[in-house]
């Protein structure tokens, strides 16, 4: 059975915590943000954790099996 590759624009995007959850930081932050509220940017810097489903799927695009 051949290798699995990483998905490179994955592996941007997401990172791995130590435990093994997979965590990204949220979009709309890069610009156009004063018109957002104070209370708006605030929460968009902070990452998310992703739970379910979706891990399994990220963790393969990874290159975990």
């Amino acid at each position: 059975m051949p290798k699995l590759k990483t998905n490179k624009s994955v592996m941007k995007r997401f990172k791995l915590t130590k435990k093994g959850k997979v965590r990204r930081y949220r979009a709309g932050v890069a610009h156009l943000n004063s018109h957002k509220s104070r209370k708006r940017k605030r929460h968009l810097r902070h990452p998310v954790i992703h739970e379910g489903r979706q891990v399994r799927m990220i963790k393969r695009l990874l290159g975990g099996a």
